[in-house]
């Protein structure tokens, strides 16, 4: 309770009252007049009657004691049966302080952040939001309930906002120990054929580093090698890069009896390969108009070393010219065909017979190079199916297609077979979806009969136009019309042979993206990508495999003719194995160094410099008979002093005002009372 004035007059006015009152009670007190005592006090009456004092008294409601508890919900936590115990543990720290009614627990979980690349645990920044819109004084404390890998601790000496102490509830054993693999130094790119080196290393985090670890290394899916590597010391490791476009390097440690967690057993290092200066060898039998569409093509490639060669006298012509005054060189056959044939990436025959430039061997030489996985490329003419053919070599043994001996003269518009729809070197190809296709004709094509592999362009009749096929570890293709240079002059608005011609070039040198059959996956910040290419039906719902173990089918959307593609943005990070039948490939989704997999095992450490700073408790949840609690202990004031056994909460003495109560003391018959008590005393008084 309380008085306060609430004056009828303002308070200069009131004072000179009081100033004029009290020197007419000196004057009668000077002056001795009977009751000068009774007239003094009635002024003073009239003067409180006029300052109106009220008697105030508030109504005021107790605050709650806000207590906020922090839950990890992140990956780390999903192991070693820490999610049962984080689960069991809120359950019992919620029945404790349902116990203290003037405390107010906020319950918290935080999960990784959808929207990071690299996930990590931020439950200081989760305490700091909760807290956003509550005074400091009426914090009691802050509860973690974590396995202690905390990744966005503060600075021991940075205020937090509030003085309360923290208190840390640790889920996982004392004794874990976790074994992981990390790749400290490798290339993002790499020359296709060459060695290149990197680094890993392997750590045994909760004991000893020590002994050795076994590492198992795959290239593209494939076994290539095993390392011995000592756990905490850096392993040098050399490799080839196999092939052009990305190869996905995969490095698995051999698992500890008992340990956390196996998902972090695995790391995953994507280099791509850059081909350098790819050799093509082009022989043209004869000076012809398509021969300068293939010769612009591959010397426009700066990747392409091009060895071309045209016979422009063969060796049955006798002009009786001297040798002396010819201008030619000599066909460098030996050298080409045998001592480097398995320097070039790809052999071209354009429109090329056998007419004695090469002897019978070299084809069979050719057909080796093929088997061992060379590439062919036969771009045939009207010479293909004569007498002096190729085709009735040795060479024949990998060519897909043998010509009937016919030609067949027509104009006609090449458009894609149905399996040419799905193919990756002709799927797509401007204009092949129109009918007819819109681009412009050719006028001749080769007659073959019943080609292997797939024809993935017809002719007039649905004569197979383009055939591709794979022999041995090599691979063949044959272009059975010599009229391909009608596009690229721009005949009747020409046609995509740039495009095609490169599609080819590259199916045939094994580029992974040409593939007919291949499995990519690939990683936008957290969502996940695949791609299956197929020349066959629906290939079925891919198998994710995600890093904490489990599995999750999901359906592939057709895309395109051959095509098939999934996106999902995945709520874990880390390696992911994604598979559809055969197929199989690995993608990294996050960020490779995520703090979230560094460390796996709990620890006190983290949060004991702040606990011991706040007087607060750190203590392990796990115990022999389950999960084990500290009890609550509730204070007033600051906490001075830290309890080994309980959590201390300071307990806040802030109050909300409800309301006001005002009680007036000279007003009504109280205030008429007090005023006729002092008139009539007076008045009795001078009466006498």
């Amino acid at each position: 309770m309380t008085i306060e004035f609430a004056p009828f007059f303002a308070w200069p006015i009131l004072a000179g009252l009081g100033v004029f009152a009290a020197i007419l009670v000196v004057l009668s007190l000077w002056r001795g007049l009977r009751g000068a005592l009774l007239r003094a006090l009635a002024l003073v009456a009239l003067l409180l009657a006029i300052a109106n004092p009220l008697l105030t008294q508030e109504d005021r409601d107790q605050l709650s004691t806000i207590l906020p508890v922090i839950v990890d919900r992140s990956q780390s936590q999903e192991t070693a049966n820490r999610t049962e115990q984080t689960n069991q543990a809120l359950e019992g720290l919620k029945e404790r302080l349902s116990r203290f009614p003037r405390i107010e627990p906020r319950i918290v979980e935080v999960n990784d952040n959808p929207d990071s690349d690299s996930p990590s645990t931020q439950l200081f920044g989760a305490l700091s939001a909760a807290l956003s819109d509550v005074p400091p004084g009426r914090v009691g404390g802050a509860i973690f309930l974590s396995d202690g890998q905390i990744h966005d601790m503060p600075g021991i000496n940075q205020d937090l906002g509030f003085d309360a102490p923290i208190h840390g509830l640790i889920t996982g054993q004392p004794d874990e120990f976790d074994r992981r693999i990390e790749v400290v130094k490798a290339p993002r790119f790499g020359i296709v054929g060459e060695r290149q080196d990197m680094t890993l290393r392997v750590f045994d985090d909760g004991r000893s580093q020590g002994g050795s670890a076994e590492v198992t290394v795959r290239i593209n899916g494939e076994q290539v090698t095993t390392l011995q590597a000592a756990p905490g010391a850096e392993t040098p490791f050399s490799f080839t890069v196999p092939r052009g476009g990305n190869n996905v390097m995969e490095f698995s440690v051999a698992a500890l009896p008992g340990e956390v967690t196996t998902a972090n057993n695995r790391a995953v290092h994507v280099i791509d390969g850059i081909r350098q200066n790819l050799r093509v060898l082009l022989v043209s039998g004869e000076p012809h108009a398509g021969e300068r569409a293939w010769r612009n093509l591959l010397k426009s490639d700066a990747s392409v070393d091009l060895v071309h060669f045209t016979i422009l006298r063969p060796p049955e012509k006798q002009d009786g010219t001297p040798i002396n005054e010819l201008s030619l060189i000599a066909f460098p056959t030996r050298e080409l065909f045998v001592e480097k044939i398995n320097d070039f990436d790809l052999i071209i025959f354009d429109r090329y017979k056998h007419r004695g430039v090469l002897p019978i061997l070299y084809y069979d030489y050719i057909a080796q190079y093929v088997e061992r996985g060379g590439a062919l490329l036969i771009a045939a003419g009207p010479e293909h199916a004569g007498e002096d053919s190729i085709a009735s070599t040795p060479l024949e043994q990998v060519l897909p297609a043998s010509p009937t001996g016919e030609m067949h003269n027509a104009g006609f518009y090449p458009h894609l077979s149905a399996a040419g729809q799905k193919h990756p070197v002709t799927r797509g190809l401007e204009g092949a979806t129109q009918n007819p296709p819109a681009w412009g004709r050719w006028f001749r094509t080769v007659d073959v009969s019943q080609p292997r592999g797939q024809t993935v362009m017809e002719g007039d009749g649905d004569r197979p136009l383009l055939v591709l096929n794979r022999q041995g570890e090599g691979r063949v293709a044959m272009l059975l019309s010599d009229q391909g240079w009608l596009w690229a002059r721009g005949f009747e608005g020409g046609g995509p042979h740039v495009d095609l011609y490169r599609r080819i070039a590259h199916w045939l040198m094994k580029e992974p993206e040409l593939e007919e059959e291949a499995l990519t996956a690939r990683a936008s910040g957290r969502t996940l990508e695949a791609t299956r290419q197929t020349i066959g039906d629906d290939p079925g719902p891919a198998t994710i495999k995600y890093p904490s173990g489990k599995t999750e089918s999901l359906p592939f959307t057709q895309s395109g003719p051959g095509l098939y593609k999934l996106e999902k943005r995945m709520d874990e990070t880390g390696l992911f194995e994604v598979s559809n039948g055969e197929f199989s490939t690995l993608v990294h989704v996050g960020a490779v160094d995520a703090p979230e997999f560094k460390a796996m095992v709990s620890t006190e450490q983290t949060l004991a410099p702040y606990a011991e700073k706040t007087r607060g408790l750190v203590t392990r949840v796990a115990s022999e008979d389950g999960i084990r609690l500290p009890d609550i202990l509730p204070v007033r004031g600051a906490v001075r002093v830290a309890d080994a056994n309980r959590m201390t909460i300071r307990m806040t003495d802030e109050t909300v005002l409800r309301g006001i109560n005002t009680l007036p003391l000279f007003a009504g018959f109280a205030g008429l009372a007090t005023l006729l008590l002092a008139v009539s005393a007076m008045w009795w008084r001078e009466g006498r």
